[in-house]
């Protein structure tokens, strides 16, 4: 039963993710950004310049300008939840009650065959299995587009969230659920560290793996990076090693550190400032902006 409840959310998640990918990955062929910026120049002073401006940051024709634009919204959206939060789980326990209820109902329906399964899932926000995947991408894409800066990409992914992570670990310093014993021994509790692994870097990959197709892939492959996210969240809180607002921090801490790094090296991996076409094909002539510059521990 707890698999087939995560089975059903993460596969839900997947599927609402994907279907906004796609409504934002219209393949057409589409201006430059610059081109954009410079045809309102024309009439900036004006409301009338201001208007077309914004309108060109949503607009999913002009996909490196709604990249940033989306990417600077789940920083800002990703950040804002993981501090309301730590605030709430600090300093009052206007929560507690929800958490209690989802690890008791996972406690009384755990099966050894479930167990198994979500320490499967859960495996997916390792930190060896992330490093596995990550090497595997960035040789993967080096012989593809020859792009030297995906593998610094993928580090400061990874690694700055590992760092992240047990930073507010430990200033929040929460207990774990004392439903299960082992849960004791692996630390603080918030944010989960598995869940905003698994959120930041299967995003990367999915960012990276994204330029080696053509736009069509793009909603599949948002859709698989959501869905195990939300997998190795739900198997958390399942498995009785974390709260449910421990994986809700994780997956705001993770898209949020993600879109940063994205904004970071978006000239480079991104290719904002490029036609909508030429960055989903990885062009490497298409940049026309410089870079911005088992149950573990998490």
């Amino acid at each position: 039963m707890p698999f087939l409840v995560l089975l059903l959310i993460s596969v839900a998640a997947g599927l609402g993710a994907a279907l906004l990918a796609r409504r934002y990955s219209g393949v057409a062929s589409a201006p430059a950004v610059l081109e954009t910026a410079r045809e309102a120049g024309e009439h900036v002073e004006g409301p009338a310049g201001r208007r077309a401006v914004r309108a060109a940051r949503r607009d999913p024709e002009k996909a490196t300008g709604l990249a940033l634009t989306l990417a600077l919204a789940v920083a800002i959206a990703g950040g804002a939840v993981l501090a309301l939060l730590a605030v709430v789980v600090r300093s009052s326990d206007l929560l507690a009650g929800i958490d209690s209820s989802v690890a008791e109902w996972g406690n009384r329906h755990a099966t050894a065959w479930s167990h198994d399964a979500l320490t499967l899932v859960t495996d997916l926000g390792e930190t060896v299995t992330v490093v596995v995947v990550a090497v595997v991408v960035a040789i993967v894409d080096f012989r593809r587009t020859r792009n030297r800066w995906v593998p610094p990409f993928l580090l400061a992914v990874i690694l700055g969230d590992k760092l992240l992570t047990e930073a507010v670990k430990q200033l929040v310093d929460r207990a774990r659920p004392t439903i299960e014993a082992v849960a004791a021994t692996l630390g603080p509790s918030f944010p989960s560290g598995h869940t905003s692994t698994a959120a930041a870097s299967w995003a990367a990959f999915a960012l990276v793996a994204g330029r080696w197709w053509s736009r069509r892939a793009w909603p599949a492959l948002t859709g698989i990076a959501v869905g195990i996210a939300v997998g190795v969240a739900c198997s958390r809180v399942l498995l009785d090693v974390h709260w449910l607002t421990d994986v809700l921090a994780g997956l705001a801490l993770g898209w949020a550190w993600f879109a940063i790094c994205a904004i970071a090296f978006g000239g480079r991996v991104l290719r904002f400032g490029a036609t909508a076409q030429a960055a989903g094909e990885g062009d490497p002539q298409a940049v026309t902006s410089p870079p911005l510059h088992s149950r573990s521990r998490s």
